[in-house]
């Protein structure tokens, strides 16, 4: 598919300026063309901002980016309507939210009526200000981030619906030996930061999503994908399984693997390799189970648990 090589050539301009996050880049476009949005968590320094401003350019897109903390109101996110003396009218002015990538670093140091205020915009593409509403720009992909390493200091915990919102959540480690090599390198003998051509076009987005419409699911992937979402629901480690929405974002992702793959239709592995993206956030662990292990881990071993089917009907 000529999908594949515009990807390969996205991956190949972001990789100007961001060096080995080619797989953050393929989940990135998933989440953009399912209108989803991503939870980032990293320590400070693994080139969140750079990735996504990168990305922003990359994709013909705006970008804006706002600092979380304790003092920030829902109003410096979406905007304000003030009166203007010289015109003799109120006027209204949009906030930081109105862009194609919006960059919420830190989200866990705002507080919960502050984090609120993306609910809408993440749900329905649009904001409201002093019962104004306005529409978002398409394409709208929030990229949220928090520091583990702050997680009880300082910081107000997501709630439930917010996590729910978020479509996938990457961890970024840190980078591999060779890929730091050639960070330290270019920054040595070169530029550190190259232009950045726009690889996909408006268009090409909107392109793409009609593609993804048309990625097929058939009835063995389909059940296979069930057995994963209703197990959450049983499992003994799980307090709170996978809801409904959840089980349709994993096809959602799932779709859109396929796609950036090259392919028309959904196999199993597509299923398995991006349920912990999808599912991990979404399920919370009983008391117990929560000492010794992690949410990712259950749902990496639950999927280990479900053997993939072998013949496939596309």
């Amino acid at each position: 598919m000529e999908w594949s090589a515009k990807l390969e050539k996205l991956k190949k301009e972001i990789s100007k300026n961001v060096i080995g996050r080619d797989f953050e880049v393929e989940m990135m476009v998933i989440s953009l063309l399912n209108n989803g949005h991503i939870l980032m968590e990293s320590v400070p320094g693994t080139g969140k901002t750079l990735l996504a401003k990168t990305f922003s350019k990359a994709i013909s897109g705006e970008f804006s980016r706002i600092q979380f903390t304790p003092d920030v109101l829902p109003s410096d996110i979406t905007g304000i309507q003030f009166f203007n003396p010289k015109l003799q009218e109120f006027v209204l002015k949009p906030g930081p939210i109105v862009t194609n990538i919006l960059l919420a670093d830190e989200i866990n140091r705002a507080t919960p009526r502050t984090q609120s205020s993306l609910l809408e915009a993440m749900e329905e593409q649009q904001v409201t200000i002093d019962g104004h509403t306005i529409q978002l720009n398409t394409p709208f992909l929030v990229i949220a981030t928090q520091n583990p390493v702050e997680s009880q200091q300082g910081t107000f915990q997501l709630p439930v619906a917010q996590m729910d919102r978020f479509f996938i959540k990457l961890s970024l480690g840190y980078p591999e030996l060779n890929e730091e090599r050639e960070m330290i390198r270019k920054h040595r003998f070169g530029s550190s930061k190259e232009e950045i051509n726009p690889v996909l076009s408006k268009e090409d987005i909107i392109q793409l999503k009609r593609e993804l419409e048309n990625v097929q699911l058939s009835e063995v992937v389909e059940q296979y994908l069930l057995k994963i979402t209703r197990e959450t629901r049983n499992h003994s480690s799980i307090e709170l399984g996978i809801s409904p929405r959840g089980t349709l974002a994993l096809v959602k992702a799932a779709q859109g693997r396929a796609l950036v793959k090259g392919r028309n239709y959904v196999i199993p592995n597509d299923i398995k390799e991006m349920a912990p993206f999808v599912l991990g956030h979404r399920i919370y662990l009983t008391a117990e189970a929560s000492l010794t292990s992690t949410p990712e881990k259950v749902v990496k071993d639950l999927l280990e648990s479900i053997p993939l089917p072998v013949e496939v009907e596309v």
